[in-house]
C-alpha cells in the first residue's frame, strides 16, 4: 500500500479534502487523504460513524466530487471526465452497493438485477438470463426472482442490492456496510460470495464496515478517525 501512483493501483487517492456546506457552515468530511488501493485487494474502511468512511467510497465511485486532491479509478483522472464518461466510468468498471439499497420500487427482483446490464447493452437475453439467476442462486433469493422489493425484508433487500452490483462483474465493487441489515449467517454467506469473486475474477473490492467479523477477513485495514487516515494495516 504505497502512498505514491503507481501503475498496479486500481484505485490512487491523492491528497483529497471534501467539505460539505451547510447554510454558512463549513463541514470538513476528509482532510489530505491519501490511499493506494492495488488491483485485485480485497479491503476494509474501518472507523466510526462520521468517521468519513461512506464520504470516501463515494468518491471512489464517482458519485461525489472532491473538494481538492485527486482522485484515478483504472487510470481515469475523475476531475477531467465529462459527465459521459463518469456514467461509463460508474456503469462499466464499478459495481456499488449503497446502504439504501437503492432498487427501483416497480421491477422485482430478476429485473433490478438484470438493469444494469440492460444499461450495458453488451449481452444477449439469454446470457442476461443465465448471469441473473446465477448470482440469485448464489445470493438465496432464487425463490424470489418475481418478488417487487416491498414484498422482501430488509436483508433480502440488501442481497438483491448485492447481486445487482457483481452482475456486471466490475472490476472495483464499493459496498457501504454490506452486511448492516444481514443476519450473521446471511453476513457471512456475502462476504464468502465475496471473496469468492475476489479469487476468481480478481475483483477488487473496498468496503467500510463496523463489524469486526467483516474486518477480519479483509486482507488490508485502513483506519478513518475525523475524516483523516489513522493507519493502514
Amino acid at each position: 500500500m504505497q502512498k505514491h501512483h503507481n501503475s498496479s493501483s486500481i484505485v490512487s487517492i491523492n491528497n483529497i479534502t471534501k467539505d460539505y456546506h451547510l447554510g454558512n457552515v463549513v463541514v470538513p468530511a476528509l482532510h489530505h487523504v491519501s490511499l493506494e488501493v492495488e488491483s485485485g485487494n480485497f479491503i476494509s474502511i474501518a472507523g466510526p460513524s462520521g468517521s468519513g468512511k461512506t464520504t470516501l467510497l463515494n468518491l471512489i465511485g464517482c458519485v461525489d466530487v472532491a473538494t481538492s486532491g485527486k482522485v484515478m479509478i483504472d487510470g481515469h483522472d475523475t476531475k477531467n471526465l465529462s459527465e459521459r464518461k463518469l456514467t461509463d466510468l460508474r456503469l462499466h468498471t464499478i459495481g456499488f452497493i449503497f446502504q439504501s439499497f437503492n432498487l427501483i420500487p416497480v421491477l422485482n427482483v430478476f429485473q433490478n438485477v438484470e438493469f444494469p446490464l440492460l444499461l450495458q447493452k453488451t449481452l444477449g437475453k439469454k446470457e442476461r438470463e443465465t448471469r441473473v439467476l446465477d448470482l440469485l442462486h448464489k445470493v438465496g433469493l432464487n425463490k424470489h426472482a418475481l418478488h417487487r422489493p416491498t414484498e422482501l425484508s430488509g436483508g433480502q433487500r440488501q442481497r438483491v442490492a448485492i447481486a445487482r452490483a457483481l452482475v456486471t462483474r466490475p472490476k472495483i465493487v464499493l459496498a457501504d456496510e454490506p452486511t448492516a441489515n444481514l443476519d450473521s449467517k446471511t453476513g457471512e454467506n456475502i462476504i464468502e460470495l465475496m471473496k469468492e469473486m475476489n479469487r476468481v475474477e480478481r475483483t477488487t473490492f473496498i468496503f467500510s464496515t463496523h463489524d469486526a467479523k467483516v474486518m477480519s477477513q479483509a486482507r488490508s485495514i485502513v483506519r478513518l478517525a475525523d475524516g483523516k487516515i489513522q493507519e493502514t494495516t
